[in-house]
């Protein structure tokens, strides 16, 4: 994995910052914003064949997949003090989404959250 993958953080969170702009609850965008994060960054750390990253809103909520190309199914584990910042992606998505789940798609896998909530 370079860093230019990992470059597209930002602008994912960029882009889902405006699609969300009048989404949600005051924090809504911001909780989804470091999710979908948590888990393109993931993705992005543990594979190295890229991800995809779908934004969907409904009246609902919102649900946000982020697909990679490798079939190992992530899940989440309470790390220890010495791991410093790492293995707390999922933990922080477990936490934080209404709903959330990992699924196989062709020939990787799909991770996605829900938040419920809708326009501003």
């Amino acid at each position: 994995m370079g860093a230019a993958d990992l470059a597209a953080v930002p602008e994912v969170r960029r882009a889902l910052r405006e699609l969300l702009r009048h989404w949600g609850a005051p924090g809504g965008a911001d909780v989804a914003e470091l999710l979908t994060s948590e888990l393109l960054t993931n993705a992005l750390i543990h594979t190295e064949h890229g991800a995809v990253v779908t934004a969907a809103m409904n009246p609902a909520g919102l649900r946000v997949e982020v697909r990679d190309f490798t079939t190992a199914l992530p899940s989440p584990y309470a790390p220890s003090v010495d791991d410093g910042t790492h293995g707390r992606g999922l933990v922080l998505v477990q936490a934080l989404a209404d709903a959330w789940g990992v699924h196989a798609h062709g020939v990787g896998k799909v991770v996605w959250f829900e938040l419920a909530g809708g326009p501003a």
